[in-house]
């Protein structure tokens, strides 16, 4: 049994040169605009919405599919749930020749007024995410390319989507724990919701020289005093609400991009 598995990976070995370690991502040939997903599940999904939609890796998490959109060429990746994993798809895509990346992910509305599937177009982000803070200062801001938010905004409304522009707090945590959190100051601040990945895709973009948004569908009210529990039965991601607004915000996303790749001819 030893043998035959060092034979199949020996064999196996050339292959795997032409792919980033992590992500399995091929080095060259991606086009040079990404949605990034949290779920596997939620990439392939967003893939049938392409044409030529073709899967070119599937490794851990990390699932990557390439085709066009409206004529526009197109990645789709999926970067698991969490800051430190995802920024690894970040990294590899980055180094992979892709210079503009719209997250589209799921979050709890914290601003009263945000209803469920509603989306949520993010100017930045409270970096809250436990891997940036290893990589610069916390004074470093996490905010969205001007141009990516337009292009959101702009296919949001023509989606006539309901939509919100806000500051959203990136949380490394997703289940509370033992120590005080600040969601009453955030709160009154205004913060719109609470997810788990933007801002590390915001710090990294903006240090490589990338252009990075992100688009956020509401799956549930975070603050307690949001939340009727008899009426939803508290937290559930599964419902068509959210499964519509998904399947629209991708749409939106996508349609972004090529909004995007317009204003560069």
């Amino acid at each position: 049994m030893t043998t035959d598995l060092t034979a199949d990976l020996t064999t196996e070995a050339p292959a795997l040169t032409d792919a980033l370690p992590i992500t399995r991502v091929p080095r060259t040939g991606l086009p040079t605009r990404a949605v990034v997903v949290g779920d596997p599940a939620r990439a392939s999904a967003v893939a049938d919405l392409l044409d030529d939609a073709k899967e070119v890796s599937y490794h851990r998490e990390y699932r990557t599919f390439t085709g066009t959109w409206q004529g526009t060429p197109v990645v789709v990746a999926s970067h698991g749930v969490g800051a430190p994993g995802a920024i690894l798809l970040f990294q590899e895509l980055a180094d992979a020749g892709v210079t503009t990346i719209l997250r589209l992910g799921t979050a709890g509305a914290i601003r009263p007024g945000i209803r469920d599937g509603d989306l949520v177009i993010a100017d930045a982000a409270v970096r809250d995410d436990g891997v940036t803070q290893q990589l610069i200062p916390a004074e470093y801001p996490a905010f969205a390319a001007p141009e990516a938010v337009i292009a959101l905004q702009r296919a949001a409304r023509a989606a006539e989507a309901p939509y919100h522009r806000g500051v959203v707090w990136t949380r490394a945590a997703f289940q509370p724990g033992f120590l005080p959190l600040p969601g009453e100051a955030y709160a009154a601040a205004g913060i719109a919701a609470i997810e788990m990945e933007l801002s590390a895709l915001y710090v990294f973009a903006s240090t490589h020289g990338l252009v990075a948004g992100g688009a956020l569908v509401v799956d549930g009210a975070n603050a307690d005093e949001l939340v009727d529990e008899e009426a939803t039965g508290g937290y559930n991601p599964h419902r068509n609400v959210v499964a519509e607004g998904v399947d629209r915000g991708a749409r939106i996303a996508l349609d972004a991009l090529r909004l995007l790749a317009a204003t560069e001819h």
